[in-house]
Order: structure tokens, then sequence, then C-alpha cells
């Protein structure tokens, strides 16, 4: 996948071998494909921000307007509720601990994984200049393992990591897997916090999730939080028939993924990285993509193996 042009998904999202005759455009956090296109999250050059937003998300359940309701229930001048207002109270009740249940867990998730998002920038040579991209990615091992997309670091030349404390290192690729969309990036580094690493066996649709990245490669650390919308998705991201990329067995999530973002985690209730953010629909909201932490473990391991 050509890093410079913008990645795109032109095949729809499909659970079954047979591809669908209305695809919806899939990007790649990057790049946007045609018809029904989906485009990685990540940054482009040139002006072209093709950013993998790590994304965290976790969904949140509106409470309000409840215990309103349940007052208004109340009988004028009676110090008991009827049995209707108190079953009302009771629902409203329920929906205030789940809502404070719940963004006490996106609020632990983000102070959990946050310090160990990291923000992922490359130079390379381009067409007239300098071409510039920017993604996210999340430190798996505190001497310096970085887990992103392949492509947002594919362009070649320089990398350039800041972490989540503003410090900034150069960075080498030592382990990637084009296919997969995935690539470790190694820094000079100990010491560092690292994200906790959980398992995407066993998902659940409807489960909450949070997303952590740097969309726009201008808002380091943004957490945005949904649910799991679907499973074992498949997509063709990449910027053009030679430029593309057939990937499968994704995660599929409402969560705000935005170009800066590819990378980046998405995290469960528990704080626990279960998806790397790759992709999201480009003429359609609250459709992003995301490879199962699973489907990396081999290649994070083999990258610090192969150091020790």
């Amino acid at each position: 996948m050509d890093p410079n042009e913008p990645t795109d998904v032109s095949s729809s999202v499909v659970t079954t071998p047979s591809p669908s005759a209305d695809s919806t455009p899939v990007v790649p956090l990057s790049t946007v494909l045609p018809a029904t296109a989906i485009a990685p999250v990540e940054h482009r050059s040139a002006g072209w921000l093709r950013a993998t937003v790590a994304a965290l998300t976790i969904g949140i359940v509106a409470g309000g307007g409840a215990g309103a309701g349940a007052a208004a229930l109340l009988t004028s001048g009676s110090s008991a509720a009827t049995p209707a207002a108190s079953t009302t109270a009771r629902a409203a009740s329920v929906v205030s601990t789940t809502t404070t249940d719940q963004s006490a867990a996106v609020i632990a998730a983000a102070r959990s994984v946050g310090p160990a998002v990291v923000v992922i920038e490359t130079q390379s040579a381009g067409f007239g200049g300098v071409a510039t991209g920017i993604g996210s990615g999340f430190i798996y091992d505190a001497n310096g393992y970085i887990l992103t997309n392949d492509h947002v670091v594919s362009d070649g030349g320089t990398i350039t990591v800041t972490l989540a404390d503003g410090r900034q290192f150069p960075g080498t690729v030592v382990r990637a897997s084009p296919s997969a969309d995935l690539a470790v990036v190694k820094i000079h580094a100990t010491g560092l916090p690292v994200a906790t690493i959980g398992s995407s066996a066993n998902l659940q649709v409807g489960q909450l999730v949070v997303a952590i990245g740097d969309p726009l490669g201008q808002f380091a650390n943004t957490v945005t939080t949904g649910i799991v919308s679907g499973l074992d998705r498949e997509i063709t991201a990449g910027s053009g028939p030679r430029n593309s990329e057939r990937l499968s067995g994704l995660v599929q999530t409402d969560a705000a993924i935005n170009a800066g973002n590819s990378g980046g985690p998405l995290v469960n209730a528990a704080g626990q990285v279960i998806g790397i953010n790759t992709a999201t629909a480009s003429d359609a909201l609250g459709l992003g993509f995301a490879i199962p932490v699973d489907s990396a473990r081999s290649l994070m391991a083999a990258a610090v193996q192969t150091a020790a």
C-alpha cells in the first residue's frame, strides 16, 4: 500500500467469502479506496494525514431524565410513591449506576493504557519534497517495543516516536507483516510504561470498548468510546487495485477512529488491549475496524525474542 496515497476500502465489509455488490467504502486509517471503501487510519504525505488512531473504546449508557419522570409520578401531597413511580425510580437508579460504572471503567482504562500510547511520525522523500506521516502505536514491552500498523511505517525514511510524557526517540522497524498490516518499532529506552495485553478470543457484540490515539496528528492521547459492533469482518483497504490489501477477521466498532489513529489500541473495560485500530469507512459514520490483538501475538513475541 502506497503510504502517500489516501487508503480507501472499495469492498464491502463481509462476513462470508463472497463479496457484496453494494460495498461500503472502507478507508485504512491512512488511505481510502473507491466505492464503499474502508480507509486505514494513519497519516499522509504532503499535507495528508493518514494517521491511525489507536482506539480504546468503551460505550457509555446515558441516563438522565428518569429521576424527573419518577418524581412526576408521585401523588401531590402524598408521602408514598405509587407502584409505577417506585418501579420507574428503581429503573432510574439502575441506569444511573450503570452509567457511573461505565464512566469509571473508561476513566480507569484511559489512565491504565494512556501512558503506553505513542505518536509515530515518519518522514521520507516524496514527490516535490518531504512526505510526512503520522500514526499511533502502543508500548507492549518496557524495553522499547511498540506495536503499530505496517501502513504507518511502511514508507521508509526516518521514524520519530513521541512518548506520552513528551520524550522523543528515533525508531526502527524490527518486525513487519504487511499482509496483516502489523509492525513492531523499537526505540532505545528502558523502564517504559506498558499496555496490558488482553485477548480477542471471546469478544462479544455489544461489549464496551475504548480507543486511544492521535487523531489528525494533533490531539495525542485522545480517548473515544463505543462498543464492539461486529466480529470477523473482512475489508479491502488501500489506495487502488495495485496498492490494496485484504484484511479479514477484523473487529468492527463504532468508537470514533480518525486519520492518525492507525496503530492505536482498542481497549476493553478492564483496560486490556484487545485490538489494533486500522481502518474506518470513508463514507459512513461509526464504522471502524481493528485487528484482533491475538493475531499480533506471534509477531510481538518474535521481535522481543530476536533481540534477546
